[in-house]
């Protein structure tokens, strides 16, 4: 009996060994996800120190932690209500809010505001903002006219508190979706979209029609300009060929009168050396001698002082009397000298 009760007792040790450390480890031992770090408690205090993703060992029982996300990551804030300046409430189904965490910044932004930072930095401030964007404004102004500037003031009026608050949380983006209206209102909205889709389809409709005509008169234009220069240059073309044949008649004259002058220069010259030959040669000694040729080409020669004239004589005989007689004449004022 006592050998059984010490074997017992040995197996209740072990036993109560192996669930210790079961517990120490199942306690103590945790993982960080990639893209968080964690954050530790102890007392409820927060400690100074921050864990990289991965296997980390902790004080059971006395310490604990928390994943924070250090990531891009969207916050959803759903159903918000929202009154117009006008007293109509609407109500905005879902906000997207993108937002970064920076690393540095965790310790800091969870000892003032908690883990669950975003619940007051960024869920309670889309409230905020959004209603007080809606209260200066109207319902046609938030639901058609201004809704598309929505995200953007949204966006920097979270930055613009985040950056005294909490600096290291970014908002990187805001999506918001259109809200929802009272039923009778949407109706009436959709009649007015409605005629202004009419509208607009008959002015697209007015354009077009507006840019054909504007198209076919510069058709118009363009062809009347065309077959304008083309006659101007057929006229130019004319006008150049009767130049053309102008110019060439008119350089015909100019060659011809110029080979008429030449031909008239030429005649003067030739008359004019003639003349000065002439008057070289027409010595007493040459016209002597021309006597004496003529002379000696007669058949008949009469001598004495009167020469009858009885008979019909040549050409060639009267020159030869003619200057006989010359001769005779000459050689009677000789001998009276």
């Amino acid at each position: 009996m006592p050998l059984r009760v010490s074997s017992l007792t040995e197996h209740a040790i072990i036993g109560s060994i192996f669930t210790t450390i079961f517990l120490v480890y199942n306690y103590s031992l945790h993982r960080i996800e990639e893209g968080h770090v964690g954050v530790y408690f102890r007392g409820g205090a927060l400690l100074p120190i921050t864990s990289l993703p991965g296997y980390h060992m902790m004080i059971p029982l006395l310490t604990s932690y928390i994943s924070v996300q250090i990531t891009l990551q969207t916050d959803e804030v759903k159903n918000v209500p929202c009154g117009t300046s006008g007293g109509v409430m609407i109500y905005f189904d879902r906000i997207e809010v993108v937002n970064h965490l920076n690393f540095n910044s965790v310790l800091d932004i969870v000892r003032n505001y908690t883990a669950d930072y975003d619940k007051t930095l960024i869920f309670n401030k889309v409230h905020h903002e959004l209603n007080q964007f809606c209260s200066i404004h109207t319902l046609h102004e938030v639901y058609i006219d201004l809704f598309d500037q929505i995200d953007e003031n949204l966006k920097q009026a979270l930055q613009r508190d985040l950056l005294e608050m909490a600096p290291g949380l970014t908002i990187q983006a805001v999506r918001v979706t259109k809200p929802k209206i009272p039923e009778v209102i949407r109706k009436n909205y959709e009649l007015m979209e409605g005629e202004k889709t009419k509208l607009l389809i008959a002015t697209q409709h007015q354009k077009v029609v507006e840019k054909d005509a504007e198209t076919e008169r510069k058709k118009a234009i363009i062809e009347a300009e065309k077959e304008a220069q083309v006659a101007k240059i057929q006229y130019e073309q004319k006008i150049m060929e009767k130049e053309s044949l102008q110019r060439i008649s008119e350089i015909d004259d100019e060659m011809h009168l110029a080979r008429q002058k030449s031909h008239a220069d030429a005649e003067f010259y030739k008359h004019q050396q003639q003349a000065e030959v002439n008057k070289l040669l027409h010595t007493p000694e040459y016209l002597e001698l021309k006597k004496y040729e003529s002379l000696s080409q007669n058949s008949k020669v009469y001598f004495g002082n009167e020469i009858p004239h009885t008979f019909l004589a040549s050409d060639c005989t009267r020159k030869f009397l003619s200057a006989v007689e010359d001769t005779s004449d000459t050689t009677n004022s000789r001998q009276d000298s």
